[in-house]
């Protein structure tokens, strides 16, 4: 039976988000239930296709892409696919009806990272980050919104700067295996081998801002997905918060993360919070 195959998609997905991010998986899971499942198909794509060009070194990862890219166009058009994460995710995208711009912004901006190594402009930076993020953004808040067009406008901005703020974020925490592992440098204007506190602490501002245009946003959110969405805020602004406590020699030569500790204290934090309607 199609659904039995369809469920097993859906855990796949499920347990893809699980096992790449724990952190993120956590957020997932203070969603309400009618949207979780869509959103853990979301991620279950954009893990897959970020995995090709980031670790198969061993393997044709062009070719790897390619094939990943014909697949995804058949699981759009045909409503199903043999790759349980790509039948998950075209599920979700036909529901919802998301924009096959969107998708197509994403898969452009995942294809530049086999090639391209560094961003000199900050209109490539953008573009790049645009695909990378912001249209992941938008996918969770067409699911977030149910569809409703008035809604998704409103909030459309504010999701993309969150995105964006995510994104960069990511960006200054893996900039050692980035740079080093990957020959990466996505901050345009930034010399990563000379990276000095004035050009971090300018990072840190421009992601402060996103930061605030995207809490604005989450404030206008529908109740189902209000609290999942500020536990990855506060998650992803404590990582920030560290980042600008870490000098940027330290930067460079090291990961910094949140404890499990720390990740307990936030989400029990987040909670109070949402439970006593602080998010006006």
């Amino acid at each position: 039976m199609k659904s039995i195959f369809d469920t097993i998609s859906f855990d796949c997905s499920k347990n893809v988000t699980k096992t790449y991010s724990t952190s993120f998986s956590s957020a997932v899971k203070m969603l309400a239930p009618s949207i979780r499942q869509d959103i853990y198909n979301i991620y279950g794509f954009v893990r897959f296709a970020d995995e090709i060009v980031d670790s198969f070194h061993d393997y044709d990862k062009e070719m790897l892409f390619d094939l990943f890219e014909k697949d995804l166009a058949l699981a759009l058009t045909n409503k199903i696919s043999l790759n349980p994460v790509l039948n998950a995710f075209q599920f979700t995208v036909n529901k919802y009806h998301i924009k096959t711009e969107l998708i197509a912004a994403f898969m452009k901006s995942m294809r530049l990272d086999l090639t391209k190594k560094t961003y000199h402009t900050k209109e490539e930076f953008e573009e790049y980050v645009y695909g990378s993020a912001d249209v992941v953004g938008l996918m969770c808040l067409i699911v977030f919104v149910k569809g409703d067009k008035t809604k998704y406008e409103a909030l459309k901005e504010s999701a993309m700067r969150l995105g964006s703020a995510f994104q960069k974020v990511n960006f200054l925490r893996d900039l050692k295996a980035d740079h080093e592992d990957l020959s990466r440098s996505y901050f345009p204007d930034t010399d990563l081998n000379a990276l000095d506190e004035a050009s971090k602490l300018k990072i840190i501002a421009e992601i402060e801002a996103d930061f605030k245009s995207g809490y604005e946003g989450i404030q206008n959110l529908p109740m189902e997905a209000k609290f999942g969405v500020y536990t990855a805020y506060v998650y992803y602004k404590k990582l920030l918060s560290k980042l600008k406590k870490t000098p940027s020699e330290a930067i460079k030569t090291t990961r910094i993360r949140v404890s499990d500790y720390q990740k307990i204290s936030l989400f029990a934090r987040c909670y109070l919070t949402y439970r006593l309607n602080f998010l006006q």
